[in-house]
């Protein structure tokens, strides 16, 4: 595969700028750079979804080879494969959900649905592939129903099953717990062995894959360095990052040392709260089924206005449901009772919505709406998916407030999916601030956001919470602002909450 003198301009603006770099077989390499670097663009056109600016006075051109013969962009396109949020972000967007099995045959006939049965002889490569991503168990499952972080094995299985000359993985650790990468870890070093080569994103020294051996960074769209990686780079990264140099927790996000024999676990422990502010939210005996599946059970808890809750726990311990349930997509199951404080019961829900605030991964995958950034923020006062009617001049003003605070202002007249994955969380965060929210949800805030960026958010964070309460959904203990005053550990589909200092 190899780029020469290769430009991209999209939206007016220059991404990519006289790119010349060379993958060999065999060869597996991280691709870094801040927000707005041309990561992402770089992969889209080294996959062919993405056609290079012309420049003929340069010769610029993209070739590719299998082995010592050449190949066209069609034929290429069936020996690339590529996996990252995006492409898991679209499965939702347009509520594909296949069973995993049929997914990850999907890889081998190269198209997003199955179009055809699945041969004995494809079913049996499924299997080997699925064994070999420890995902036999979920082989008759909905792919919408797994957790995140069996999503993506699922959908690195489906890249794999294809037996790609060039994978392609997009930010691909991001959400992930340390199971889950471990898994991962897994699968990668099996392609390793069989020669495969990468291009992966990254922007913390844990998320480049085991086995990568060269780094090519970008800056502005251009070649900053390309180089075999040294343990400088990883250290560099590390730092940036604020990653620990080992995988443990610190102390002030560690769990009960045995949770499941904790007394009364879902009883908050009120270490240093504040029980004279005033009750937002009471869960009482609250039993939480997502598609039928038990998630959480008899969980007590309160919000007071003040707090600001760190919850975290595994893939797949309700993190993400737990938000859901406090922001009113999902319900308490029968006998379980959620009390929203100035709300009584019978209020419409859609008028609590428009009190609270909320951004997620699933959100950020909605946003493939044709309308200005400008108006994705202003639609944050109605609480809904774009605007109905023309914004006001009341709209305006808010939206462009929010836009400034986030430091998207230069950016209000683009589309979301001109923006990069991080600029667009800025922007979804602008959006749930526009309705002056009094409670704060965000899952997973600053996945995909580089180091820079990454702290920029936490200061912001910061600002945000002199204002409201905030309850943010994390992996990372270095994502989290200054200021949390609790933690919720999810374990087991148990809740324990301690102080979070």
């Amino acid at each position: 595969m190899l780029l020469h003198a290769v430009s991209v301009r999209r939206g007016g603006k220059w991404v990519l700028r006289d790119i010349s770099w060379r993958l060999r077989p065999g060869e597996r390499w991280v691709l870094l750079g801040d927000n707005g670097a041309g990561k992402t663009q770089l992969l889209k056109t080294l996959s062919g979804d993405v056609w290079p600016t012309p420049d003929e006075r340069r010769n610029a051109h993209r070739s590719y080879r299998v082995g010592r013969e050449a190949v066209d962009l069609i034929e290429a396109k069936r020996r690339v494969a590529y996996v990252g949020a995006e492409q898991q972000d679209k499965y939702a967007r347009y509520g594909w959900n296949l069973r995993v099995h049929d997914l990850v045959a999907t890889g081998l006939h190269r198209s997003d649905l199955l179009l055809s049965p699945v041969t004995a002889a494809e079913s049996k490569r499924v299997a080997a592939v699925l064994k070999s991503c420890a995902l036999r168990h979920c082989a008759g499952r909905e792919f919408l129903s797994l957790s995140y972080g069996q999503k993506r094995l699922a959908l690195l299985a489906r890249a794999l099953v294809q037996d790609p000359d060039w994978l392609l993985l997009d930010e691909f650790y991001n959400g992930l717990d340390g199971h889950y990468r471990a898994r991962i870890d897994s699968a990668l070093a099996a392609a390793v062995r069989r020669g495969q080569s990468w291009v992966a994103t990254a922007h913390r020294a844990a998320d480049v894959p085991r086995g990568t051996r060269c780094l090519l960074e970008l800056a502005a769209g251009q070649v900053l360095a390309r180089r075999r990686i040294r343990a400088a780079d990883l250290t560099r990264l590390r730092l940036r990052a604020g990653e620990p140099r080992s995988p443990k927790e610190p102390r002030s996000l560690k769990a009960p040392r045995s949770p499941e024999r904790a007394r009364k676990p879902t009883r908050t422990r009120r270490a240093a709260a504040n029980l004279s502010a005033p009750v937002l939210v009471h869960l009482s005996h609250v039993d939480l089924y997502v598609d039928y599946r038990l998630v959480l059970r008899d969980l007590d808890w309160q919000l007071r206005k003040g707090e600001h809750w760190a919850v975290y726990g595994a893939n797949g311990s309700g993190k993400s449901s737990f938000l859901k349930l406090l922001y009113g997509d999902l319900s308490p199951a029968l006998g379980g009772l959620i009390a929203r404080t100035g709300f009584p019961k019978g209020t419409p829900i859609a008028e609590w919505k428009q009190h609270i605030g909320y951004v997620s991964p699933e959100l950020q995958s909605d946003y493939a709406v044709n309308v200005s950034v400008l108006n994705l923020v202003a639609s944050g006062r109605y609480a809904s998916i774009g605007l109905v009617d023309e914004p006001t001049a009341g709209d305006i003003r808010t939206a462009r407030r929010w836009l400034r605070f986030f430091g998207l202002l230069s950016v209000g007249a683009r589309r979301p999916r001109e923006l990069s994955y991080g600029q667009l969380r800025r922007a979804l965060i602008a959006r749930a601030m526009a309705a002056d929210p009094r409670i704060l949800l965000l899952d997973e805030p600053v996945t995909g956001l580089d180091p820079t960026q990454r702290a920029i958010m936490k200061r912001l964070l910061e600002r945000l919470m002199k204002r409201l309460t905030l309850v943010i959904a994390v992996h990372h203990p270095e994502d989290l602002p200054r200021g949390m005053t609790h933690a919720l550990h999810l374990h087991k589909r148990r809740a324990y909450p301690h102080s979070a200092t």
